[in-house]
């Protein structure tokens, strides 16, 4: 499939593909040094997503994952946070939103990471991506980013179409040194299902990965594909094949709706820091434990690593399936949930999502 009419590929600089190059081996070293490190120990998050803002220059129809008049985090909490984590061993940061891009000081929450050891990545809209942004986010180390992109042209329920964003893809394309991989969606909400397999096209003309992500039916359970859609998604997995996620069978499984065995390390493994400071199983189930980062123990980690999830067999979130990979073969899961804990005043009622209709990344 090439591309459409009018589109076109950036040409990066002999600087920026030498850059590029430098960095991805670097990234690349590191991520194997990640792998090590998780399959010698079982005693320190691998992947940890983090809020520094949950307000969102965009209102998808779908999404349960931001408000319109939310602060930023100051960048000192979000430096003590960052400390936290990197003492716990942390190995990856990914900063999401909301969207992170909207805060003013994002670039010095990924130099921190970066200072701290840790691997920074971001996912984010995309919309106020600019040659000059794309520049400081290249200073500040940025390693990974991921676009979400819903359809081609868009529509009521999401502007994140090829059409508006097209522009600033050939940006990266020619001037980002990070590595960036785009998303496509398929399933319950989305009109058009060969969109997907444009934008991945598209992704990979440009040089980027690709992958595809699966939406939750309105109640947040899983729906199969219909044959057309499977067709689509399977042709995507297999543009896809550099990404890690190709050695996780899990998305087949959700592409047919059928429930996957597997051992949800949430709360161990992998954590989620909301714009409060809570730690969270995930974005879609945010109020467990509820326990502010800083009284979050070694202890506390571990028994949630033993932990039986109720969540994991109609599971959509990729990347905890991702991290679950690594502790899938060992230490059986015997324990059950300890009740929520009566979340802190200060954090709004609405900060509970359970069974949302979005899936993550």
């Amino acid at each position: 499939m090439g591309m459409a009419e009018g589109q076109k590929i950036g040409r990066a600089s002999a600087a920026v593909l030498r850059e590029r190059r430098r960095r991805f081996r670097r990234t690349r070293v590191r991520e194997l040094k990640m792998i090590a490190k998780a399959l010698a120990s079982t005693k320190h998050p691998v992947l940890v997503h983090i809020i520094p803002m949950r307000r969102c220059n965009l209102d998808c129809g779908y999404c349960n994952e931001y408000d319109d008049v939310s602060k930023p985090v100051p960048i000192e909490e979000m430096k003590r946070r960052l400390d936290r984590l990197a003492d716990m061993g942390t190995s990856v940061i990914t900063i999401s939103g909301g969207e992170p891009l909207m805060h003013p000081e994002l670039e010095e929450i990924i130099r921190h990471t970066r200072e701290r050891g840790m691997i920074a990545g971001m996912i984010t809209n995309g919309f106020l991506l600019s040659k000059e942004r794309i520049r400081t986010l290249n200073e500040a180390g940025l390693e990974h980013l991921q676009i979400s992109i819903d359809n081609v042209t868009p529509d009521e329920v999401s502007k994140k179409s090829l059409k508006t964003l097209d522009t600033r893809l050939e940006w990266l394309s020619e001037f980002a040194v990070f590595q960036v991989n785009i998303n496509s969606v398929l399933g319950s909400g989305v009109k058009y299902p060969e969109d997907a397999l444009t934008i991945a096209h598209r992704a990979v003309e440009l040089g980027f990965t690709s992958t595809v992500g699966i939406i939750h039916d309105h109640n947040g359970q899983l729906k199969a594909l219909d044959p057309r859609q499977i067709e689509i998604f399977e042709e995507i997995m297999e543009l896809g094949k550099r990404s890690y996620s190709r050695f996780n069978d899990f998305q087949h499984n959700v592409a047919r709706a059928k429930e996957h065995t597997w051992r949800c390390r949430s709360g161990s493994r992998y954590l989620y820091i909301c714009e409060d400071g809570l730690v969270h199983w995930c974005s879609q189930q945010r109020g467990y434990p509820g326990i502010p980062l800083a009284e979050y123990s070694d202890e506390m980690r571990h028994r949630e690593y033993e932990t039986k999830k109720f969540c994991a067999p109609r599971c959509t979130v990729s990347c905890v399936q991702q991290v679950a990979m690594l502790d899938n073969w060992r230490d059986p899961q015997n324990l059950k949930p300890t009740p929520k804990k009566r979340a802190p005043q200060t954090v709004p009622a609405e900060l509970v999502q359970i069974g949302s209709t979005r899936v993550d990344s």
